[in-house]
């Protein structure tokens, strides 16, 4: 059980790890850091219960459809809230970049629990490739999530803060839709999903530089 515990927990916080130490011009508090993961993976219950009304209630049992809305939409939008009212207007959100703190803490929060039932249901024998795909895409959804937070909180206008907080949510959804197209419509699913998250990965890390170029720019402009 500890062997399994660890490894439900490895990616994430490997991976959680990774991005914190990214944040070279204001760190975060890493007690901010811990609890937006520990909020993460409260969603895990209260979203697993909306998918089984869902399935079970609504009947929205299998198709694409049924698999974005109870997936894509529900995980990611819930995922949004939390940052959006815990993150995003507190006071330490200070920089850019912080978006993308706070939003893959708490997306690695919510991978991490859901790795972890997997593998208890599962078996230690899908760890691999839970790390490597659902944990790690869970992060890099995050990523972008993030980052456009952190254009919309140090926008000019409300307009343009209306605008990126719309965009915060919506391509989330998209690319997690996207990701569960893959394996639900295509059959040799491997060879699509591999250049795909290698993909993500790439636009993922431009975002990373992005968000401290733009961080940078906004602590020079700062009055001394």
């Amino acid at each position: 059980m500890i062997a399994m515990i660890g490894a439900a927990i490895a990616p994430g916080i490997a991976i959680l790890s990774y991005f914190y130490l990214r944040d070279s011009l204001e760190p975060e508090p890493i007690s901010m850091v811990i609890r937006s993961f520990i909020f993460g993976m409260l969603l895990v219950i209260p979203i697993m219960v909306l998918q089984y009304i869902m399935q079970n209630e609504w009947e929205w049992r299998g198709g694409i459809v049924a698999d974005v809305v109870q997936s894509a939409v529900v995980e990611e939008f819930f995922k949004w809230m939390v940052i959006f009212f815990t993150a995003y207007r507190h006071v330490e959100f200070d920089e850019p970049y912080d978006g993308i703190v706070y939003a893959v803490a708490v997306s690695l929060g919510f991978a991490t629990l859901e790795n972890l039932f997997y593998l208890i249901i599962n078996g230690l024998n899908i760890a691999f490739w839970r790390a490597l795909l659902p944990v790690s895409s869970h992060a890099l959804f995050a990523v972008w999530m993030g980052y456009y937070l952190g254009r919309a909180k140090f926008s000019k206008t409300r307009k343009q803060e209306r605008a990126f907080l719309w965009v915060s949510i919506v391509l989330p959804i998209g690319l997690h839709a996207l990701y569960n197209a893959i394996f639900l419509s295509i059959q040799n699913w491997l060879v699509v999903i591999v250049p795909f998250m290698l993909l993500l990965w790439w636009q993922g890390l431009k975002k990373v530089q992005r968000a401290h170029d733009y961080g940078s720019k906004k602590l020079s402009s700062r009055p001394q």
